[in-house]
């Protein structure tokens, strides 16, 4: 899997991270968490489609991701969030 090179702000209240070795390895960790959070799959369960055409809110993780792969193409189709 390809590895990001990520600008990551870590903020704590304890003054533990003075040895730059121990930041690059909370950074590490941090690029791993991310990386499994970060999928299509996870972006599809947090999202649902609303399709004004149809008159539809499509949920399912795999029409959601087919309605992003065909972004642009089919005008009142909207990405909203579940939140």
């Amino acid at each position: 899997m390809k590895s990001l090179n990520r600008n990551l702000l870590v903020v704590s209240k304890n003054i533990v991270f003075a040895n730059e070795a121990v930041i690059e390895y909370e950074l590490k960790c941090l690029d791993i968490i991310l990386q499994k959070a970060e999928t299509i799959l996870s972006f599809c369960i947090a999202n649902e489609v609303i399709d004004i055409n149809k008159r539809k809110i499509i949920t399912k993780s795999l029409f959601v991701q087919e309605a992003i792969n065909q972004r642009g193409k089919k005008p009142f189709v909207f990405i909203s969030c579940k939140n």
